[in-house]
Parts: C-alpha cells; sequence; structure tokens
C-alpha cells in the first residue's frame, strides 16, 4: 500500500467506525515545502482557521509569516512575531489577564512546540501528501468516548483531562503526551464554526493505525453494554 493510500484507508476507517462532523485533519510540521502543494495565500485571525480550510478540502501549507495574525496561537507553535507585530502578544495576554480568563503564572504551563517550524502543512486526513504529525477529530462527545477508549486500549492516550484554553495547545500537548480531548475554546469556536455539541480529539499521526485496531473491539464491547445497560434499565429501574 502507498503512503498516500495508507491515509485515506485510514481516514474512511474512521469514518466507518464513528461518526465524524467534520473530516479529521492532518498537520505536518516541516523542514520545507512539499512538492505540488500550493502555499496559503491570503489571511486568517488565528492559525486554528486553517484546520477549517483543511476540513473543508483544503491542502496547502504555511509559513511562520502566514501565523501572525493570532498572537496565541504563534505562540504555541514557537513563531516568534515580527518585530512591528510583536507587541500584540502583551497587548492579547493583558486584554485576557484583565478579563480573568487567564492567570499570568498560567502562560509558561502552556504546551509550546519545541522547534519553529519553517512549514506547516494542512490537510484532510485522506489527502495528505505526507505522513502527518498529529490529526484532529471532530466529533460529539459519544463519539469522542470511543476515540478515547480506543487510544487508552492502544496504550497511546495521553492520561491527561480535557485541555480547555487555548484550542491550539492541544497539538503540542498531544505530540508531547499522546492522545489527548480539547473542549475548544471561545475563540476557536469562533474562528473554526465548532458546534456546540462537539469537541476535538488530538493523536498523533503515528498512533492512528494502533487506535483505528483498537476501535473494532471497542465498537464491539460498547455495543454489548449498551444492549446490558437498557436491559437492566428495564428490569432494575422503578420509575
Amino acid at each position: 500500500m502507498s503512503e498516500f493510500s495508507k491515509w485515506k484507508v485510514l481516514e474512511k476507517r474512521f469514518g466507518t467506525a464513528v461518526k465524524l462532523a467534520r473530516r479529521p485533519v492532518a498537520v505536518s510540521y516541516l523542514e520545507r515545502a512539499p512538492g505540488g502543494v500550493e502555499k496559503f495565500e491570503g489571511s486568517e485571525p488565528s492559525g486554528c482557521s486553517f484546520w477549517r480550510l483543511a476540513a473543508d478540502g483544503g491542502t496547502f501549507y504555511t509559513v511562520p509569516e502566514d501565523h501572525f495574525n493570532c498572537a496565541v496561537g504563534a505562540y504555541t507553535h514557537n513563531i516568534t512575531l515580527s518585530p512591528e507585530r510583536e507587541q500584540e502578544t502583551g497587548i492579547t495576554l493583558k486584554m485576557m489577564f484583565d478579563l480573568g480568563y487567564v492567570k499570568p503564572e498560567e502562560v509558561p504551563q502552556i504546551p509550546r512546540l519545541e522547534k519553529t517550524p519553517a512549514v506547516v502543512l494542512y490537510s484532510p486526513l485522506g489527502e495528505t501528501p505526507a505522513a502527518p504529525d498529529v490529526v484532529l477529530f471532530v466529533c460529539e462527545p459519544r463519539f469522542a468516548m470511543l476515540l478515547n477508549e480506543a487510544a487508552n486500549r492502544a496504550g497511546v492516550a495521553s492520561g491527561s483531562p480535557a485541555l480547555g484554553r487555548p484550542t491550539c495547545m492541544a497539538l503540542p500537548a498531544s505530540l508531547q503526551h499522546g492522545a489527548i480531548f480539547s473542549l475548544g475554546c471561545v475563540g476557536n469556536r469562533v474562528y473554526t464554526g465548532l458546534g456546540d455539541d462537539q469537541v476535538y480529539f488530538v493523536v498523533r499521526g503515528r498512533d492512528l493505525e494502533a487506535i483505528a485496531d483498537a476501535l473494532e473491539v471497542v465498537n464491539t464491547a460498547n455495543a454489548a453494554l449498551n444492549d446490558y445497560a437498557i436491559g437492566r434499565r428495564q428490569t432494575l429501574s422503578s420509575d
């Protein structure tokens, strides 16, 4: 099986096993632009906006300058803003501090990429031209539960609690620790259109096959337990 076919098959396997609200998004951090892939042209208000474009079918790459509109996203991706934009990080953080949205002592604890990526490739999983470093799944909590159980069974779950704000820290956190939930922060929900009933499940690309294999067992077990629980409720509930 070719590398390209591998990702296509995996996207189909996940789409069959769980109900996904959007196509899974593959993100790759590269040293150089991939051949045959167009560079992103235009402007977006946040780094997570690129997730929306990829989920809608776009395959493209960005360079650090494309992330300058998002001081927080640039921080989590270890991207240094240009001198004329550098003050925006301080302004953004001060606003968040003043609102009580985040405490100053929390900032150093926010996960970041260890190295600034020269290029970030975004694509639907099944169409990615390069091995993904991390993959983003969007689904309802019920199906995120199944993905999490599969990650646990495969031994690749982070064991960390669900992440809150900022959502973009879920990518470096997953790379460092394994599969992880993100509840989606307010900015991400605005910029990506994430539904009120949807969350993220973020996994390392190298763990995809193990999770897909484990999903088969997890789904069978959950179907049997669903019937078992229904029977117990009908028999033992007094209402």
